[in-house]
């Protein structure tokens, strides 16, 4: 198989490569040589009628110590279109050749083994990655940060059946320790692993980071909620207008302050009434909103903020309201003071977002767990916990088969079990030649 794996052209340069059994062949066929394994040389290229197609460096790395664990060669080519257009035309009239498929070479480099699929989806992250906190996590994950976990957790369990086998198949050798005790010290092991385990699950989701972190705008109506979040955006992203009820639907803006993303959303004025039935189902999808928010900005009365963990009181349109007794009493009950038609106090809300957002994102010494780890490191966390006084809690037998049932769980998060029904979902969201 073969792809352009760099940019679209035109680019400076056009990079080709070449995977499978055919690879070498095909690099002799167009070089007319094949040079020393990962050493690039300078070559005229030419089609199979000796037409000249372009003068480039090549390299040749044979297998398996390669990326996708096959022949493998790649041809650094000049990036204009008719260029790439004509070595790919030569490519494709090679017998054993063709198109490799969206994510083709990553899923070749699992099934062979250079890589597992954790590392797999790390790195189609990293590719979507849009934001530092995105790179990092992702940077992580692809260079096997959960993989080596997932390795220490492994050889904790292994070590704990190796005893479970020893209790019960060796236990009248003289050199194999026993004791009443063994189920005991069976389940003490996998209690310490489990809060292990428990750890990691308390950590923020992968998702977060991925998708952004909730940040809603809301307040009663004509609070300054839309002039808020133009000014974020530094669009007119919303209509400002005096009239009550002017926001409707939830509007929502993706946004990344200081390298995390997040989904800033304006919402209807919160009212108790006046409103219309159309208003009123904006309301409603405003309630909804705050609820789902993982940080809420209030632009209303501190005594009418909702009920939510980490909320900013913001006292805004200070533009409008200096001078009036009862507004500045308010605003010594908030966090800051606002104008986002002035400017006054944007600074200060835009640092004290990323600081609350910080609290919700792991540390980049941490590495953040997808959904579907998360719910292979929640099983084999199920299968560790062994209550008091039950009938496992005795059995050597059934506790060696929980141990077997959590491995099998971790083995699903590098992709060793279990895993065949969601390999075409990942690998096609990568790009042609990755």
């Amino acid at each position: 198989m073969f792809a352009l794996s760099s940019g679209m052209p035109p680019a400076a340069i056009g990079v080709v490569r070449v995977s499978g059994p055919a690879a070498g062949a095909a690099l002799q066929a167009l070089a007319g040589r094949l040079p020393a394994p990962r050493r690039a040389i300078l070559v005229g290229l030419n089609d199979a009628d000796g037409a000249a197609l372009d003068r480039a460096l090549i390299l040749w790395f044979p297998g398996p110590a390669t990326a996708t664990g096959e022949d493998l060669a790649e041809l650094h080519l000049h990036g204009g279109r008719a260029v790439v257009a004509a070595v790919e035309a030569a490519l494709s009239a090679m017998p054993g050749l063709r198109r490799a498929e969206a994510g083709e070479f990553t899923r070749r480099a699992f099934e062979n083994g250079r890589i597992d699929l954790a590392e797999a989806e790390g790195l189609a992250d990293l590719l979507a990655a849009e934001t530092e906190s995105q790179r990092v996590q992702a940077l992580g994950m692809a260079s096997g940060h959960v993989s080596r976990a997932v390795a220490g957790w492994q050889e904790h369990l292994l070590a704990l059946m190796a005893g479970a086998e020893a209790e019960l198949n060796f236990a009248d050798e003289d050199d194999v320790e026993v004791g009443e005790g063994a189920a005991q010290r069976l389940i003490a092991g996998m209690a310490e692993l489990s809060d292990e385990l428990g750890t990691w699950l308390a950590r923020p989701a992968a998702e977060v980071i991925a998708e952004g972190l909730s940040v809603v705008i809301a307040g009663p109506p004509n609070a300054g909620k839309s002039t808020l979040i133009n000014a974020l955006a530094q669009r007119e992203l919303a209509i400002v207008s005096p009239v009550e009820g002017t926001t409707r639907d939830v509007i929502e803006t993706p946004l990344a302050l200081d390298g995390i993303a997040m989904r800033f959303s304006d919402t209807a004025g919160i009212r108790g009434e006046g409103a219309d039935a159309i208003e009123a189902i904006g309301i409603d999808r405003a309630k909804a909103a705050v609820e789902a928010a993982d940080i809420l900005l209030w632009l209303g009365a501190p005594k009418a903020v909702p009920d939510h963990p980490r909320t900013i009181l913001i006292a805004a349109q200070a533009d409008r309201w200096r001078g009036d007794a009862a507004a500045e009493a308010d605003a010594e009950h908030c966090d800051l003071t606002l104008s986002a038609a002035t400017g006054e106090g944007m600074d200060r809300l835009h640092r004290m977002i990323v600081e609350m957002a910080r609290t919700l994102l792991p540390r980049e010494d941490e590495a953040a767990l997808r959904q579907r780890q998360r719910a292979a490191l929640a099983e084999a966390k199920q299968w560790l916990v062994v209550e008091e006084g039950s009938r496992e809690a005795g059995d050597l037998i059934l506790l060696a088969e929980r141990l077997r049932l959590a491995a099998t769980a971790l083995d699903r998060i590098t992709g060793r079990a279990g895993v065949e029904e969601m390999l075409d979902a990942l690998f096609g969201r990568f790009c042609i030649g990755k």
